[in-house]
């Protein structure tokens, strides 16, 4: 038992994000190292003593979590901007999330609080851009719209997704012909694209040949059977440069916001499904790893 609370410990000190376990009596039961780099906080100080004062708001989810009804499903996590004070006495924002934790018998044992600094939200994954290319206004303005309804969505808000979209042709294209076919071309699948948006959902330009859908389809599947009605308009842009006509298709990942994750991991995992498809073959949609398998379109 000695052996496999070290290796639990120790595998627990490797995670990036700060974990606190908290116990019934509000007392500090684990506090990993990443808990200690984001607050100043040695967990030789904390373990076994109450929360301080200054990271008290790490406590509301104990006082939040209730007990389920008889029978019913365990409640998905939940996540919360929280506002601490650093050892060092300046304020910070966290965003945290929590889980009830429970014996074998299913009495409740204490919360885990999982956390990190509310700065990496801003961290959010792009497309490859040209030095002094446009545009950057406009994705700042969609970072703020996306990160209002990431917010909302940890808050019990509607679900929602992200498509990340690149087009195939793009690179060669712009390598034989220029920056001013490649322009045009990607100006007449953002057309196509924007045809088969439905109410409420919004496109943008994310780095040079890429696009980014925020969906509110409720379930991946759902998410993937739109890509592909979405990749099917793509493909019948009728596209001529100086009498050249040039057959297009769109690689496209899929990913729907999950309660356990961040933004930045939302759009990382439809960079890393759009990636998959290209690499493929290109053609195809990808449903992020453990939503759906690689499709082609």
């Amino acid at each position: 038992m000695s052996e496999r609370s070290e290796l639990l410990e120790a595998t627990l000190d490797c995670h990036p994000e700060g974990i606190a376990l908290i116990g019934q009596e509000r007392n500090v039961v684990l506090w990993n190292r990443a808990a200690e780099a984001i607050t100043g906080y040695l967990g030789l100080d904390l373990v076994g003593r109450p929360v301080p004062e200054p990271l008290k708001p790490l406590l509301q989810w104990c006082d939040e979590q209730r007990e389920p009804e008889p029978d019913s499903y365990p409640q998905p996590e939940r996540g919360c901007l929280l506002h601490i004070r650093h050892k060092l006495g300046h304020e910070m924002s966290v965003f945290a999330r929590a889980t009830l934790l429970r014996a074998e018998l299913g009495g409740r044992i204490g919360t885990a609080v999982i956390f990190h600094p509310a700065e990496s939200l801003d961290a959010l994954p792009h497309g490859e851009s040209s030095e002094g290319s446009g545009g950057e206004a406009s994705q700042a303005d969609f970072e703020d719209r996306l990160t209002a309804l990431f917010e909302d969505f940890a808050h019990g808000g509607l679900p929602f997704g992200v498509l990340w979209v690149t087009v195939d042709q793009a690179h060669e294209l712009r390598k034989t012909h220029g920056v001013g076919a490649c322009e045009a071309m990607l100006e007449k699948v953002e057309g196509s694209l924007a045809r088969g948006l439905r109410p409420g959902e919004e496109l943008r330009r994310w780095g040079d040949d890429e696009f980014l859908i925020l969906s509110h389809e409720r379930t991946p599947e759902m998410l993937a059977a739109h890509a592909q009605l979405l990749a099917g308009l793509a493909r019948t842009a009728d596209f001529r440069w100086w009498g050249d006509r040039a057959s297009l298709t769109v690689s496209i990942g899929a990913a729907q916001a999950d309660l356990a994750g961040t933004l930045a991991g939302l759009l990382e995992r439809a960079k890393a499904a759009m990636f998959s498809s290209f690499h493929a073959g290109g053609n195809r949609i990808t449903s992020a790893p453990g939503e759906n398998s690689c499709l082609p379109s």
